[in-house]
């Protein structure tokens, strides 16, 4: 754990230092230090462009990576990811219906939808699977059933995009095209503002459900002998999958196979099944 952290801090200041414009490593050192430099050029690459990236890797990785540990260990799948409940869906369709629909409808020069913006219709599409999974979670007893639910909603949404798609003209669909493709190069500060609260939010939540999900290891049925609130519990754990995974697709776009792989790698490096371990390993 200790290589881990100590690997995080030695590449995060590795990010500040490597890029198309070379900075001296102690240069990046004085800027970060002290804040300022006689060459204000690099002070504001890392300050305004590569401290931002650098810090947004950080917290998506973490948010992403704890999801996919969640769904591996609920659904007992060691397939699952973080998009399996529809979250992504949800945020990808409410970027669609912001670029692509809106022109359709006549409704772009409305100063509300202005407003909103990309992330913003991100976030209320994710805002309306992230209702949909609790309430299935609390309705449902069969866990399958949540995970066909997830799947059903993918499946709806992606309809509705390719909808709009095959009407929307060649410059919509190019903006929505490289939201799709994920990016953490466009967050600013004032975004990560937003976004890193949410996403400690979700953590904190993941972290209060380790227990849960300790109990989760053996099934279902041994868990609920043992005394666990089933349905309580996985409402919290799907609220702060739905929490993580809503917020980064949101600001970042769908980024792939970091939930699906690192919860893997961190289970290979402690040589664990300790929720207690894995869940700090992978953030």
């Amino acid at each position: 754990m200790l290589l881990l952290v100590g690997l995080i801090f030695f590449l995060f200041f590795l990010n500040l230092v490597l890029g198309s414009v070379s900075i001296p490593f102690r240069a990046v050192w004085d800027i970060c230090l002290w804040g300022d430099h006689e060459n204000h050029i690099w002070t504001n690459i890392i300050w305004k462009s590569r401290m931002p990236q650098a810090v947004t890797a950080l917290v998506a990785g973490a948010g992403l990576s704890v999801s996919g540990l969640q769904m591996q260990t609920v659904f007992q799948n060691p397939l699952a990811d973080p998009y399996l409940l529809g979250v992504s869906s949800g945020a990808g369709l409410g970027v669609a219906l912001f670029i692509l629909g809106a022109p359709l409808l006549g409704w772009a020069e409305f100063p509300i939808l202005q407003s909103l913006g990309i992330v913003g219709s991100g976030w209320i599409g994710t805002a309306v699977i992230l209702l949909g999974v609790a309430i299935i979670s609390r309705k449902v007893k069969n866990i399958l059933g949540v995970l066909i639910m997830g799947v059903m909603i993918g499946y709806v949404a992606g309809a509705i995009i390719q909808i709009l798609q095959y009407l929307s003209s060649a410059e919509q669909l190019k903006m929505f095209t490289l939201w799709s493709m994920g990016s953490l190069s466009h967050i600013t500060a004032t975004q990560l503002g937003v976004m890193i609260p949410m996403l400690c939010i979700g953590l904190l939540i993941s972290v209060a459900c380790i227990k849960s999900l300790n109990l989760l290891l053996l099934g279902e049925n041994y868990a609920r002998t043992m005394g666990m609130n089933i349905k309580r519990s996985r409402t919290f754990i799907f609220v702060s999958t739905a929490l993580l995974t809503g917020t980064v697709t949101a600001f970042c776009g769908p980024v792939g196979f970091i939930g699906l792989a690192v919860p893997h790698v961190t289970r290979l490096l402690f040589n664990n099944a300790d929720h207690r371990i894995l869940v700090p390993g992978t953030m």
